[in-house]
């Protein structure tokens, strides 16, 4: 964490300074807003988390109920979910209290007495090392309290506002603010008032009966599985072995149960099967009170009991698989003529079984997704066009999310002799590891994509897909650190530079990229807005395949060690060394003769590039800004190496 570069900071150093919109931010819901969010869930306050990084972009979230979430429905964390947290500045305080999933135990009958229950497999959760964060269970309410404290702090002093249900809107194009929003008071001392808000750009994040999304036509499409589901938050008293382990429990009357320890040590989680639905008369299931769901909990966790002391929370569901045809309100036929101004995340696009641990998880990623976008075109830095990527990526990623989740509901929902292979339901869990824990996704080539032309020079950085934190060594102090946990949610683009052998200081690739990214007309560095530095857009890193102690700091090109705040001090965390227990180069895949990889504001690789290729380097980004590219000398005769073999 950096700080005291504006002076010295006595309090918490996590309070950004205001600015913007935060210098004088009114209370009340303002009638005229850049970004109106609609639901506090986590897609909607990841989206405003974000935007609270953007200190000229007015943006105000609003929630039906009177104040915070008490009690989340969601509770799984995946390792990338972790990773995004980090970026937001809590995954080491949320991991601390959560639940934190290492093995997940599989229970049979036992082949000598069907009548009960045995343990068959107990697998490690990541064997292969996806992340180094972990998979965590965590109160979905508690994740929110996270974000909204994020966005207090802020240089916009972003908070929820309480209270409001949204009704309705009307688009007029040739407004400045063209959506009109329709809201109801739902608490206060005047509930039941009407009032509008215009906005640019409306962001529906209000769930899986989401009322923005009627109001631009889309509709969930998909099937019901006709099964049916208790799911209750407990303390227990149990004779049962693996009460704090995940468990996939399936039982000789073939009944099955999924159960997840929560955090504090005692409070766990059971879905429980109810078994088929009468596809004529759901609602009686839906009455299934908690007793008989507790009854059959005790059935199927036979010869073991189960002594329910409190219910914290009890619900009834059918698994669904339903989606959106897009995610915003521009229709298939006016793609390309006029860009989104209304976007739907989360549940309000797309729904499914929540055993999977996908729901929130994959919601947040489509809020992270929309919210950097949002404040570039609204600053300045990249053209409308920008916003049509948002339904172009997300979709893709919940339609497979939809493909995944059908076959692990349906294998929990399986009665045990319905399996060929006894040991299925397990081996699925392991195969597909890397896709529930969020590693899966991979953007197609767009603008903000570009084609894997030079993917060989760091084939551990896959264009397309999450950047891969490996360990490096920080050359100012000789800290010991992952290269990406530096990267914060601050819209900015990193763009990392793995150095060839030559040593700081010397003739080389990188002092001649520097020297470009510095000086030439083409460089993303050039033509920039007045007051805005270099280091405000781009965050600009090298990393040394030389030990810590041998680079030297005074040699590194100025372009690593810019200016910050008010005194123009020199910041040193830009300059990395290769770890010797990890080196990166060889971790990562990453050629001796050095790489560009740039990566996205919401931590996806976006390009791998030799150290030379200048003249690629300068159209992407010219392509993001949307502007025209002047080309330089050095870049018009700049070659491409053919990389060692």
């Amino acid at each position: 964490m950096q700080f005291h570069h504006q002076g010295y900071v006595s309090g918490d150093p996590r309070v950004q300074p205001a600015a913007g919109v935060g210098l004088d931010r009114p209370e009340e819901l303002p009638d005229q807003v850049d970004v109106l969010i609609v639901g506090t869930g986590p897609a909607g306050m990841i989206t405003a988390a974000q935007l609270s990084q953007f200190p000229d972009v007015t943006t105000r979230i609003v929630e039906r109920r009177p104040g915070r979430l008490a009690i989340g429905q969601a509770d799984g964390i995946q390792a990338r979910s972790v990773e995004t947290f980090q970026a937001f500045g809590f995954a080491q305080r949320i991991t601390e209290e959560a639940y934190r999933i290492t093995e997940m135990a599989f229970w049979k009958p036992d082949p000598e007495d069907p009548s009960r229950i045995v343990r068959t497999a107990r697998p490690e959760d990541d064997p292969a090392g996806v992340s180094e964060f972990p998979h965590l269970i965590v109160n979905q309410a508690r994740v929110l309290d996270y974000f909204a404290e994020f966005m207090k702090n802020s240089p916009t002093r972003m908070e929820p506002d309480y209270g409001y249900e949204f009704t309705g809107l009307e688009v007029d194009d040739d407004a400045e603010y063209p959506v009109t929003v329709t809201l109801t008071r739902t608490a206060g001392e005047d509930i039941g008032a009407e009032r509008t808000v215009r906005a640019k750009y409306v962001v529906g994040s209000d769930g899986a009966r989401s009322r923005v999304r009627q109001s631009i036509g889309c509709t969930l499409a998909g099937d019901q599985a006709n099964h049916a589901w208790g799911v209750m938050d407990i303390l227990a008293v149990t004779d049962f072995p693996d009460i704090r382990l995940k468990c996939a429990i399936q039982s000789g009357n073939g009944g099955s149960i999924l159960l997840i320890p929560r955090e504090g040590g005692h409070l766990f989680r059971m879905y429980v099967d109810l078994g088929e639905v009468d596809p004529e008369n759901h609602g009686a299931v839906r009455d299934t009170s908690i007793d008989e769901i507790i009854a059959k909990a005790n059935a199927i966790l036979s010869p073991y009991t189960l002594d329910v002391r409190n219910v914290a929370w009890h619900s009834v569901y059918e698994v669904g698989h339903r989606l959106t045809d897009r995610f915003d309100d521009v229709l298939p036929e006016d793609r390309g003529r006029r860009t989104p101004r209304i976007f739907i995340t989360g549940d309000a696009c797309h729904t499914h079984s929540a055993k999977a641990g996908q729901g929130m998880n994959v919601s947040m990623q489509d809020g992270f997704n929309i919210g950097w976008k949002l404040g570039h075109v609204l600053e300045g830095r990249s053209p409308e066009a920008l916003l049509a990527t948002y339904s172009a990526e997300r979709q893709v990623v919940a339609q497979n999310l939809i493909d995944f989740d059908k076959q692990w509901s349906t294998l929990m929902a399986k009665k045990p002799e319905e399996f060929e292979d006894p040991s299925e339901l397990e081996e699925f869990y392991v195969r597909t590891q890397e896709f529930p824990s969020g590693f899966m996704t991979q953007y197609s080539p767009s603008m903000l994509v570009a084609e894997a032309e030079h993917q060989d020079l760091a084939s551990g950085f896959t264009v397309g897909k999450r950047f891969k934190s490996a360990p490096v060594v920080r050359v100012c102090d000789a800290v010991p650190m992952h290269l990406g946990h530096h990267a914060t949610a601050d819209g900015r683009w990193r763009i990392y530079v793995f150095a060839d052998q030559a040593e700081a200081g010397s003739a080389s690739a990188v002092a001649d990229l520097a020297a470009w990214i510095g000086s030439a007309a083409d460089s993303p560095f050039s033509g920039l807005p007045e007051g805005v530095a270099p280091d405000d857009w781009f965050d600009l890193k090298v990393v040394y395949q030389q030990k810590h102690s041998q680079v030297d700091l005074g040699g590194v090109p100025v372009e690593f060690k810019p200016p910050m705040g008010p005194f123009g001090l020199t910041d040193y965390e830009k300059v990395y060394a290769a770890d010797p227990k990890e080196d990166i180069f060889e971790s990562r895949g990453i050629a001796r003769s050095g790489a560009i990889v740039v990566v996205r504001p919401d931590q996806y690789v976006a390009d791998v590039l030799p150290l030379t290729a200048t003249t690629e380097l300068g159209r992407f980004f010219a392509g993001v800004r949307g502007i025209d590219q002047p080309v330089s000398s050095a870049s018009r005769h700049a070659a491409v190496p053919t990389p060692p073999q």
